[in-house]
């Protein structure tokens, strides 16, 4: 039979009997011994049995009710009951128990405070979903509806109680949550139609794992942005167009005048010469422009393969004939990227950076390091600097003669199309201009 474990209170009482027994038995032995009268014995033997359990009692109840007191404040605090506390007198930290209701009363304390910031904080996250333009929902491992905003609810055209439990499928949500983030989706909701942008993540609720959605109507930005772009690229294709048409009509005028006189002048051939050459020569500077435009239009996705930077840098410069292009070592680093496209980006650069270097006499130097992982290829040159550069990306836009205009803008798509950037910026230690690669390392 499994033997019953004796309670705290009991092994407490037993051991003050016990610690006081040998002398109740020494104190009853010298009285016994002793020649009293035997009801005296008898009186002073009760006296000492009744002294001898009632210190004990009295033990027991100093060393259990502090620890009960101490209960009770663990279980308040478990409960999440901040305001019960231990009465402890000025100086009574000084010892064990003291200490320990002090401890107990700061982190009712620290647990209260820290439960008013997370309600406080709590609200905000609510309000602000609430009153942000963008629909946030989120599903439970089993891909029903447990928490929709105010955009959300517009989006679905029904009340959060009307939708909570809800499947994804059944909301018209389950193609919003697979696939990479962010991303586009078109969406047929009964009032969110058009294209959206799905956001989506993971998190834990109460232990389980559950998806957050946050759908953006991308839509009316979008269209806004391609009649941005509709109206500068009318903008630019009809200045050159118009440019190149204007002294093409005044020249076919006047050789239809030429030609349509009765008596020519003597260098009428030569007159008409000219005016088709010019004609020819404005044609194929249309040409030129149309084909730059296709160029920049028609850039291919990356096909990614690894690629050294040393030899990608080493190889391109060793293309720039004009002026010397100094290499400065940098580490040994491969990236995965699309060598022939990076190949262009960098011919661009130093190309820009032999023109401007050319102007002064100066030279050129690239370089390459490791930063905050990425690699970084910077193209210093030694010309005269940038007088602006609010228009440098602009496409089509150029301050040399002859010049397409596309160099900078198809570097810096081919960078973000490769997840990096382009920039260019005054060198740090004096004239020149610094033409700056970030592009992903790895």
């Amino acid at each position: 039979m499994r033997r019953r474990r004796r309670s705290h209170e009991t092994s407490v009482f037993r051991i003050a009997l016990v610690g006081g027994l040998p002398a109740l038995l020494v104190a009853l032995w010298w009285l016994w011994l002793e020649p009293h009268p035997f009801r005296v014995r008898l009186t002073l033997t009760l006296l000492m049995l009744v002294v001898w359990l009632g210190a004990a009692l009295a033990l027991r109840e100093r060393v259990v009710r502090p620890l009960q007191t101490l209960s009770n404040l663990v279980a308040a605090v478990r409960e999440g009951d901040y305001g019960l506390r231990a009465r402890i007198p000025p100086d009574g930290n000084e010892d064990a128990l003291g200490l320990a209701f002090w401890e107990i009363n700061t982190l009712a304390d620290t647990l209260r405070e820290q439960r008013r910031q997370a309600m406080e904080a709590d609200a905000l996250l609510r309000r602000v979903t609430e009153e942000i333009d963008v629909a946030v929902f989120a599903f439970d491992e089993e891909g029903a509806l447990r928490l929709v905003n105010r955009a959300g609810e517009q989006a679905l055209g029904r009340p959060a109680a009307a939708v909570l439990g809800l499947p994804a499928a059944r909301l018209g949500l389950a193609g919003c949550l697979d696939g990479v983030s962010p991303r586009l989706v078109e969406l047929a909701l009964p009032r969110a139609h058009g294209r959206w942008e799905a956001r989506s993540g993971a998190f834990r609720l109460e232990g389980r794992p559950h998806t957050l959605l946050v759908l953006t109507d991308v839509s009316r930005a979008l269209r806004a942005e391609e009649r941005d772009a509709w109206r500068r690229l009318v903008r630019v294709l009809g200045h050159e167009i118009n440019n190149s048409l204007t002294p093409i009509k005044s020249l076919a005028a006047s050789l239809r005048d030429l030609a349509a006189r009765a008596a020519r002048p003597a260098d009428w051939e030569e007159d008409l010469r000219g005016g088709l050459g010019v004609i020819e020569g404005r044609a194929d500077a249309l040409q030129r422009f149309m084909s730059a435009y296709a160029r920049l239009a028609r850039l291919p996705d990356p096909r990614r393969a690894p690629l050294a930077v040393e030899d990608w840098v080493r190889r391109v410069a060793a293309l720039e004939t004009r002026r010397p292009v100094g290499v400065r070592p940098g580490p040994a680093l491969t990236i995965y990227a699309d060598g022939d496209q990076l190949d262009q980006l960098l011919i661009n650069l130093l190309r820009n950076a032999a023109d401007a270097a050319l102007e002064t006499g100066g030279g050129v130097e690239i370089a390459w390091t490791l930063r905050a992982g990425q690699v970084e290829v910077t193209v210093d040159d030694d010309g005269p600097g940038l007088s602006g550069s609010a228009n440098l990306f602009t496409p089509f836009f150029t301050t040399k003669p002859g010049g397409s205009g596309i160099g900078l803008a198809l570097s810096r798509q081919i960078a973000e199309a490769h997840g990096g950037t382009v920039t260019l910026e005054p060198r740090p230690s004096g004239g020149g201009a610094r033409a700056r690669v970030v592009l992903p390392a790895g």
